[in-house]
């Protein structure tokens, strides 16, 4: 394929830049979804360690509620300043490093004994994961134009299913036959190996590389202009004050309770509340993941080809079928694998189109500038909620039952729904800081 271009050098062949787009765009992408793929053997392996943990060490709901509590507000905080940091380094080093650290971390967390150790340990693992989607938000906001990139964001996002599916029956496999600590050190090797690789794959900005900003590539110049404020006024004039990006983020406090909600507790409802196996239920959830694909790849196609740019309308449909189906969960009898899995499946699908959508629509109405920060924000926001979900689905099931967390789920999702329905006509182009801070 195409060679790579000096650093800086200024390239002018017009055949030369599309030459180069066009390596780079797919050498981006595909480097991307492997290494964020990759951060999710290393932190959702414990999903599915979950119940095995517990059982040897004889952790109640609400402790393990306290590890995964504690670990979500740590993330939080990691993915918030990361996405300030990414929007001024180079994503490649951050992605990387990130990755490695995590790796190693994980393979020290198989060595765990006690509540503390793990509490701590998987604490400082989230710390590093902070460091893997915001390079991604930069990436894509500096490669992809406006008016493609709610379709390249859910490309992407397919990183997160492929990620989470493989994991889930990986690890279901590991713990069957090796033990919960094989599900950390195994994956946790490989994602050191995988950091090496992430680092050989990415690179910077297209200015990086001497090429024109990817809106003068695709001619939208209007959309290239730069903010020259000190990064201080950008982030204060398309953060701070602008309510739309404030309205998504907390949107996403709501969806991500349900998202995490399934992702760290239904192996071990599906264990206690529906009699499965471990290796049954990792694969009823690996749907979950799979579906998710599809779900978040419609509802960028959808709101960029539909409507337009706006995200409002695709969330708030996805969120109200996905209230719809979180309540099935309350009729589904005892032992039915196949009906099980396929409403999984239907919630994988609808939780991950707001989950990408409200990341790029915070994107959107805080331009390219800031685009990061805005990610980070909707990323500490959202992570927040599945902090509080951990101990809170902990102490609701060890008190009421897991019905009690179904029931919490739900009313999130109805929260959710109710917030997303806000920026039902809203869009890039008339969603600006100027045009909603006075």
């Amino acid at each position: 394929m195409g060679s790579r271009v000096a650093t800086g050098a200024a390239v002018k062949d017009q055949a030369t830049i599309d030459e180069q787009y066009r390596y780079w765009r797919v050498r981006v992408m595909y480097g991307m979804m492997g290494g964020y793929a990759l951060y999710y053997f290393v932190r959702k392996n414990i999903s599915i360690a979950s119940k095995a943990i517990t059982d040897e060490f004889q952790f109640t709901n609400t402790e393990w509620g306290i590890v995964l509590s504690v670990a979500t507000v740590v993330y939080a905080f990691s993915k918030f300043f990361s996405g300030v940091l990414a929007d001024r380094v180079n994503p490649k080093y951050m992605m990387s490093i990130g990755l490695l650290a995590s790796a190693l971390v994980n393979i020290m967390f198989g060595l765990g004994e006690s509540l503390i150790f793990f509490i701590a340990f998987w604490a400082l693992n989230n710390l590093f994961q902070g460091a893997g989607m915001p390079p991604c938000s930069k990436l894509l906001t500096s490669w992809f134009a406006p008016r493609e990139i709610g379709s390249a964001w859910g490309l992407w996002n397919a990183s997160h299913q492929i990620g989470g599916a493989v994991i889930m029956v990986w690890a279901g496999y590991l713990v069957a036959h090796n033990g919960w600590r094989a599900a950390f050190w195994i994956p946790g090797i490989l994602c050191v190996v995988g950091a090496f690789w992430l680092f050989n794959r990415l690179t910077n900005t297209p200015e990086s590389m001497g090429l024109p900003p990817v809106e003068v590539y695709k001619g939208e110049a209007v959309a290239a202009k730069k903010d020259e404020a000190p990064f201080r006024e950008i982030f204060g004039k398309y953060i701070l004050r602008n309510k739309w990006v404030w309205i998504v983020s907390i949107a996403n406090f709501f969806v991500y309770i349900v998202r995490i909600g399934i992702m760290d507790w239904a192996p071990k409802y599906l264990q206690e509340a529906k009699g499965f196996d471990i290796k049954q239920a990792s694969y009823a959830l690996s749907g979950f993941e799979i579906a998710g694909i599809f779900g978040a790849f419609a509802s960028g196609w959808i709101s960029d080809k539909i409507f337009k740019g706006r995200r409002g309308p695709v969330s708030v449909y996805f969120m109200l079928l996905l209230i719809a189906s979180v309540g099935i969960l309350f009729f589904v009898p005892s032992g039915q694998l196949g009906l099980m899995s396929a409403i999984f499946c239907a919630v994988g699908f609808l939780v991950y189109g707001p989950q990408l959508l409200v990341a790029v629509a915070a994107a959107d109405f805080a331009t390219k500038q800031a685009a990061s920060s805005a990610v980070g924000l909707t990323g500490l926001t959202g992570y927040m909620g599945a902090s509080v979900c951990g101990v809170v689905t902990g102490m609701l099931v060890d008190a009421y039952g897991w019905d009690a967390a179904i029931f919490f789920y739900l009313l999130s999702a109805i929260a959710g729904c109710l917030l997303l329905a806000m920026t039902w006509f809203k869009s890039a182009h008339n969603a600006t800081p100027d045009s909603v801070k006075r």
